[in-house]
Formats: structure tokens, C-alpha cells, sequence
């Protein structure tokens, strides 16, 4: 029973240190080792719980469906933001000015096409910054 104690008290301190250092912790070296002791706890947890000793398996099971929440939400990057880097570069791309128009960015995009176009001897990825750049300045 000391060992459950003692099991449990380590888990609720690894809780703690995780929200506590978010940053740290959001590392995938970190999801990872989270994912692994959430498995773990789910699986002693069970055997507890089998073995007849169902309220220690239940506060195990439960800490251990905590603890996988967590660690498939610490992992997730932050949703990219359209910031004015991307305008200026696909400005730069299209080779237009800041407050050029619809006409003008199509103006653009079709003379820079016809040239880099892979039926025109040009590559499928220039093709792809280019169509990107137009659908970001056009926000499409």
C-alpha cells in the first residue's frame, strides 16, 4: 500500500510540474513520456482493479485518463496566424506593391506563371509559391 502512496504522490507531483511549466513540458520529449506513464497508470489501474482493490484502481485509472488528456493536449503547436511576414513575402513573390490592387496581383501572378509554369519549363514548386502567394494576397 506505501508503494501505491508513494506511486500516486510521484504521478500528482509530474501533474503538478506540468502545469506549473507548460513550456517546458509541451515538448514532444515530454508528450511522449506523459503518453507513457497515462498507459501505465490505465494498466495498474486495471490489474488494481481486478485483483479486488477497486477504489486504488479507479484513482489510478482516473489519474491515468488525466494525465493522457493532458499530454495529447500539451503537444499541439499553436494554430498558425496569417501575420504581415507572409503579406510582405508574397508581395515579394508577386513583385507588387502594398496596396496594389485585385487586378494588379492578377496581373502579376499571370505574367510570373507563364513563366515558371512546369509546361513552360519551369517547376511544379515555384508554381505552387506563386499560386500560394496570389491566394494569400487575393485571401482565398
Amino acid at each position: 500500500m506505501i508503494y501505491l502512496l508513494l506511486g500516486l504522490a510521484a504521478f500528482a507531483l509530474l501533474v503538478w510540474a506540468g502545469r506549473r511549466a507548460r513550456p517546458v513540458l509541451a515538448r514532444p520529449e515530454w508528450r511522449i513520456a506523459a503518453g507513457t506513464l497515462s498507459a501505465l497508470a490505465l494498466i495498474a489501474g486495471g490489474l488494481l482493479g481486478v485483483t479486488g482493490r477497486v477504489l486504488p484502481g479507479v484513482v489510478l485509472a482516473g489519474a491515468g485518463l488525466v494525465l493522457a488528456m493532458t499530454a495529447r493536449r500539451a503537444g499541439l503547436p499553436p494554430p498558425a496566424k496569417a501575420d504581415n511576414a507572409d503579406l510582405a513575402e508574397a508581395r515579394e513573390i508577386l513583385g507588387v506593391a502594398v496596396g496594389a490592387t485585385r487586378e494588379e496581383i492578377q496581373t502579376a501572378y499571370g505574367r510570373l506563371i507563364r513563366a515558371v509554369h512546369p509546361d513552360a519549363g519551369g517547376t511544379s514548386g515555384l508554381a505552387a509559391r506563386l499560386n500560394a502567394a496570389r491566394d494569400r494576397l487575393l485571401k482565398k
